[in-house]
């Protein structure tokens, strides 16, 4: 009689937990390579003082050296490398092609970049009922060039993991207002530890200015979504949507506002991000832009 060994099941592969959750992966991630990152800025004198140096180069070298290195390695740096084990070459094409997206219609880039300043404008004209000033020569021409460095800071820092990476995915299983509500605030909690340091006025900051901040991500995410669908996945146009608030506040704001309190961006962050969304949540009855099965592709150029 012939004994015929039985076949050997062949080991999981060591990353099969990561296959089987991309997204938990990827969120988990994000959140840990950036707070460990960010561990040295916020103990410094930057931020909570347990560690008696401070980052040189005032605001921005503080920014560029304490903030950005965790930036890129959190959100851009997990959506790569959970792209890259779970769907190899091939994904990162998609990733690529995302990113890379410019053929849109012009109109897309001009109606986001004049709509951001102007409804920002508005929204601190009604809450501080200041009129606002007419920007000085310096901070139109620094206007510009201050977005393009914040497209490849902050917009390359986040957008490719929150929206590139998450949203497609989360969409796809949860539809697109299930997806936004949870992407927008964990894109909010990543910021958490950051209140501790002096992007977000250290360890003595207003709780309510952390509160008001939560609120903004989770409203804003749902014009981030909108802006994604309706423009076929167009990831320069959703960075420019979201570095232009950044340049907006940074370069712009206070010297349309000169008598405003500082406090003041963060509120009329969160008004405009709110009618902008309710807007956006009416008028697609929550689909915010994405089409459904079977329906036609909308033009975006």
């Amino acid at each position: 009689m012939t004994i015929t060994s039985l076949p050997q099941q062949a080991p999981a592969p060591r990353d099969s937990a990561l296959r089987r959750r991309p997204l938990t992966w990827f969120f988990t991630l994000a959140m840990a390579l950036s707070w460990l990152a960010w561990t040295p800025y916020i103990l410094s004198g930057n931020g909570v003082g347990l560690w008696h140096w401070t980052f040189p180069g005032g605001a921005l070298g503080s920014q560029l050296l304490g903030v950005l290195p965790g930036a890129y390695l959190g959100p851009i740096g997990s959506a790569l490398l959970v792209t890259a084990v779970t769907e190899g070459r091939a994904g990162l094409r998609v990733w690529r092609g995302r990113m890379t997206k410019l053929r849109v219609s012009w109109f897309w880039f001009l109606v986001v970049a004049l709509s951001v300043p102007l409804a920002l404008t508005i929204a601190t004209v009604a809450l501080t009922e200041q009129n606002p000033v007419l920007p000085s020569a310096a901070v139109l021409a620094a206007y510009v060039p201050g977005l393009l460095l914040q497209m490849i800071t902050t917009g390359l820092a986040e957008e490719p993991g929150w929206r590139e990476f998450a949203m497609p995915r989360m969409q796809s299983r949860f539809g697109p207002l299930v997806a936004t509500l949870v992407v927008g605030v964990l894109w909010g909690a990543w910021h958490l530890p950051l209140f501790l340091t002096e992007w977000g006025g250290g360890p003595d900051a207003d709780p309510a200015h952390v509160l008001a901040f939560m609120g903004t991500t989770l409203a804003f995410s749902v014009v981030m979504t909108w802006v994604f669908n309706r423009s076929r996945e167009s990831m320069p146009l959703v960075m420019l949507l979201h570095t232009s608030v950044n340049n907006f506040f940074s370069v712009a704001w206070s010297d349309m506002f000169p008598s405003a309190e500082s406090g003041a961006t963060t509120y009329a962050f969160l008004l405009a991000s709110l009618a902008a969304a309710l807007v956006i949540l009416v008028t697609t009855r929550g689909r915010l832009g994405l089409r459904r099965p079977g329906a036609p592709v909308p033009a975006a150029g």
